[in-house]
């Protein structure tokens, strides 16, 4: 069964939500969140592609993704929902993340389990900006810094990664349009090698035989 990270609901009443930041810098019991039942038709369809993709599933806080990704009008998905109220700052306990229909579990538990594994505290998960420092979260939900957007660390989880950030069009270089083709493109290559894999165990490709000629 396949698992999507970002993903959730409100525990209250099962409204459905995408996490945006699981945890807010500064404020390690908020999180911010995108309500999908506040969204257009266009704009639903846009943010779950962004969610599936392989750069959202990719990216540390989704709001990394959103930062990359246009709206069918064109619009930044992450400035878009910011400017028209579809950003809400949220207590982490009231979100349970759904990564698929059999599992749940609750976002402010995630996080203080994943903290424990890692050694560090909850807000030490926040996105932090060039020279280490938190980067603060309005309560409009705006980042006052929306350019400082970071990976999560491999090794050590207050360490930060920059990315090439959006040119101030708010179009993507050739550069970073390439590397998100390339990392689409391998997960399409592992995803079609392992359904490849479940075929030929369900149905094994039958080899032909070919007749030999009789010798006159």
């Amino acid at each position: 069964m396949a698992t999507l990270k970002h993903v959730g609901r409100i525990n209250k009443n099962n409204r459905k939500v995408i996490v945006a930041y699981r945890v807010v810098p500064g404020e390690p019991e908020k999180c911010l969140i995108v309500p999908t039942e506040s969204l257009s038709a266009e704009e639903h369809d846009s943010l779950i592609k962004a969610v599936e993709s392989a750069a959202g599933q990719e990216a540390y806080e989704f709001a990394e993704a959103m930062a990359r990704t246009r709206l069918p009008d064109g619009r930044i998905m992450l400035a878009a929902f910011h400017s028209t109220g579809k950003l809400s700052k949220v207590n982490s306990k009231d979100i349970d993340m759904t990564p698929n229909t059999n599992s749940s579990i609750n976002l402010a538990e995630l996080n203080k389990v994943i903290a424990e594994q890692k050694g560090v505290t909850v807000n030490d998960l926040a996105i932090k900006g060039p020279n280490g420092e938190t980067v603060p979260v309005k309560d409009s939900g705006e980042p006052t810094d929306a350019t400082a957007l970071y990976t999560e660390p491999t090794v050590d989880p207050v360490a930060t990664y920059t990315q090439e950030a959006p040119a101030q069009d708010g179009v993507l270089t050739d550069e970073a349009l390439a590397a998100q083709y390339r990392s689409q493109a391998d997960a399409l290559f592992k995803e079609a090698k392992a359904l490849r894999e479940q075929a030929e165990t369900l149905a094994p490709t039958k080899k032909k035989t070919v007749k030999k000629k009789e010798s006159a």
